[in-house]
C-alpha cells in the first residue's frame, strides 16, 4: 500500500490509495460528535459522547499534537473533505508500561469498506518511521469482534488481555521487525 506523509501548514497529512489523514480543526466537532454521539457507533465504549464532549476530543487531539507529535487525526475520502472517521496513534499507558496505539472510529455508514483497515495500517507505518516506535499496539474489548478483525488484518497478534480503565481489553500487537517483514510481502 502507498503512504505518503508530509508536513504543510503545520498539518500532518498521510494519504493512502483512497484516505487522507488529517489533524483536527475546530471546525470538526460536528463530524466528530456524528460519530462519538451514536450509540452503535460506540457500543463498546462505557458511554455514548455529546456534542461538548466532541469539542474536547477534538481539543484533546490538538494537544496531543503540540505535545507529542500526534493523536486521532480526522480521515476523509480523497474526494472529499467531508470528516468519516478518525485513526492515528496516541499514548496509552498498560499496565505501568507506556505505548503507542493505533485506535480509529468511523461513521457507521461508512462500515463495511475496509477503512478502518488503511487508516490502521498508514498510522502502524507513521508510528514506526516517524515517531520510532519499537512496538505499536491496539486496546480492543474482547466482544468487539470487527476492531479484532482490523488488528489481524493488520498482521497484529493478540498478546493478552488486561484491565484497562476498569474495562477487559484484549492488547493487540506489533513490533517493527514484523512489521517491516510485512512490507516486503
Amino acid at each position: 500500500m502507498a503512504l505518503r506523509a508530509q508536513v504543510a501548514n503545520h498539518e500532518l497529512i498521510l494519504e493512502t490509495s483512497r484516505l487522507r489523514l488529517r489533524r483536527f480543526r475546530d471546525d470538526d466537532a460536528n463530524a466528530v460528535f456524528a460519530i462519538i454521539g451514536d450509540r452503535v457507533a460506540m457500543q463498546f465504549y462505557p458511554k455514548t459522547f455529546g456534542r461538548e464532549d466532541a469539542k474536547q476530543w477534538v481539543a484533546r487531539n490538538q494537544r496531543r499534537y503540540r505535545e507529542d507529535g500526534y493523536g486521532l487525526f480526522a480521515v476523509t475520502l480523497k474526494d472529499s473533505e467531508e470528516v468519516i472517521g478518525d485513526c492515528g496513534i496516541i499514548k496509552q499507558n498498560v499496565e505501568g508500561e507506556t505505548a503507542m496505539e493505533v485506535g480509529y472510529h468511523f461513521r457507521r455508514d461508512q462500515w463495511g469498506r475496509g477503512y478502518a483497515t488503511e487508516a490502521a495500517r498508514a498510522c502502524m507505518g507513521l508510528a514506526f518511521d516517524a515517531f520510532g516506535a519499537d512496538k505499536v499496539i491496539s486496546l480492543i474489548r474482547p466482544e468487539n469482534l470487527p476492531s479484532r478483525r482490523v488488528a489481524e488484518r493488520n498482521g497484529m497478534k493478540l498478546d493478552r488481555e488486561v484491565v484497562h480503565y476498569e474495562l477487559q481489553h484484549l492488547v493487540y500487537g506489533m513490533g517493527r521487525d514484523e512489521f517491516e517483514a510485512t512490507r516486503s510481502s
